[in-house]
């Protein structure tokens, strides 16, 4: 992709993506993600309706009328960005790939962070870290993360969650807000899940297309497993076929929401065709 086609795709999903940080999650996600605590601001004088217990009792006595202690949420978070760019997310059927909606939610989430005075951060993996950006403020760090999450193309198609969980605690000591991005087609990442939600305030987001939770009849077909490169022939004639199919797909959905709800963590599935947009006012109103 030239410079000129790359500086157009930013522009645009920044375009639509602000749109909607901008008049629909910035107070959603200011709500749903609370600062680190309260931290002193100021005295003023009593008025009426004041908590009594906030009386600053030796200014009272300094000035021999009441005053009370001013508290303000101690706001400034770190949001990191977790995304999978395995080779199973540029699966699409429909109208778009899953890499793509992984690209305007991890966007729609940056930009309501910078807009709350948050630091971002992203990392890409597959079953390595493929690219590691460190958590900073501002627009132009929001652009810079867009470029990559359009253009980065990953050495390696397989995925390891477990391994960007493992490496999210390495890397982030002090707590912060995490979003994996997935179509969570892994398993064995129980443990790493657990350690990492004791730190940090971890949702899943899990993307998916229509066409992966079950197999057409559409006779003998030959398919091809996108990170291992495998080809297998399958009858999808056969009902025990289809039946094997969907059930595989089933435990990893099953997988997926009892190993985050076990954690602590939050989840959130969304399917290509729906609208995201639902989705994460829903979670978000709902914390």
């Amino acid at each position: 992709m030239d410079t000129k086609e790359l500086l157009k795709k930013v522009r645009k999903i920044e375009i639509k993506t602000r749109r909607l940080s901008n008049h629909v999650f910035g107070g959603e996600y200011h709500s749903a993600f609370k600062g680190r605590g309260m931290t002193f601001s100021e005295v003023r004088s009593y008025q009426f309706g004041d908590d009594v217990r906030a009386i600053d009792w030796n200014v009272t006595a300094r000035y021999n009328e009441p005053f009370v202690k001013v508290f303000e949420e101690e706001r400034e978070l770190t949001m990191m960005l977790l995304i999978d760019i395995s080779a199973s997310e540029t699966f699409g059927t429909q109208t778009t790939y899953k890499r793509n909606i992984l690209v305007e939610i991890a966007t729609t989430l940056a930009f309501s962070a910078i807009q709350n005075n948050d630091k971002v951060g992203l990392m890409l993996f597959t079953d390595q870290i493929e690219l590691y950006i460190p958590p900073k403020k501002g627009r132009m760090h929001v652009l810079r993360i867009i470029r990559e999450l359009i253009e980065f193309k990953p050495q390696n198609k397989k995925t390891d969650i477990s391994l960007a969980l493992k490496s999210l605690s390495n890397m982030i000591k002090k707590r912060a807000i995490a979003f994996v991005m997935s179509d969570f087609m892994d398993d064995d990442y129980e443990r790493s899940l657990k350690i990492v939600a004791q730190r940090h305030d971890v949702t899943g987001i899990r993307i998916y297309d229509k066409r992966e939770t079950e197999l057409p009849n559409v006779g003998l077909i030959q398919a091809q497993d996108a990170e291992s490169g495998k080809l297998v022939w399958l009858n999808s004639a056969l009902k025990s076929t289809r039946q094997a199919y969907r059930k595989q797909y089933l435990d990893r959905v099953e997988y997926f929401d009892k190993t985050f709800k076990l954690s602590g963590a939050g989840r959130i599935s969304t399917q290509v065709e729906e609208s995201y947009v639902k989705k994460l006012l829903s979670y978000f109103k709902a914390r």
